[in-house]
């Protein structure tokens, strides 16, 4: 997996240059599956800070987008095969998942590779659990 953060669409001398959002190998957007939209940092009017990659030539990018090209990708599909993490929410066949519960999970790892010993290191990870309508869930660290 390669990102590219000068990926199709940049800032040019301060300004924005508007640009469509297209895979930069292949040249079309028809293969984009947006991952993440986030605001632009430092703000900027109609610019949003995109995550996506290509399925056709494997490629991720991560870069500042205009936000009617972001849409007119996201528009293209009725139902995105992934989730979408949009402003913090996560979203899945276009809703936003409701949480479900929250878990404590246990990890844990041989002290060393060396010798068979039944040392560990015990980690505990809180998670929360997302739910879709749809029935996918997810479970992320809290």
């Amino acid at each position: 997996m390669s990102i590219d953060p000068h990926g199709p669409c940049q800032p040019a001398s301060g300004d924005w240059a508007r640009s469509t959002l297209v895979c930069a190998t292949c040249g079309t957007n028809k293969n984009l599956q947006v991952q993440s939209i986030a605001a632009a940092a430092p703000p900027v009017k109609n610019v949003v800070e995109v995550g996506y990659s290509c399925r056709g030539c494997n490629l991720d990018y991560v870069h500042l987008a205009d936000v009617a090209d972001v849409a007119s990708v996201l528009n293209r599909t009725r139902c995105p095969e992934d989730v979408l993490v949009f402003g913090g929410i996560y979203i899945h066949c276009g809703q936003p998942m409701q949480r479900f519960g929250s878990e404590v999970r246990r990890l844990a790892a041989p002290v060393s590779t060396d010798v068979a010993s039944d040392d560990a290191l015990d980690i505990y990870l809180r998670t929360r659990v997302l739910h879709c309508g749809c029935g996918f869930q997810i479970e992320l660290p809290d």
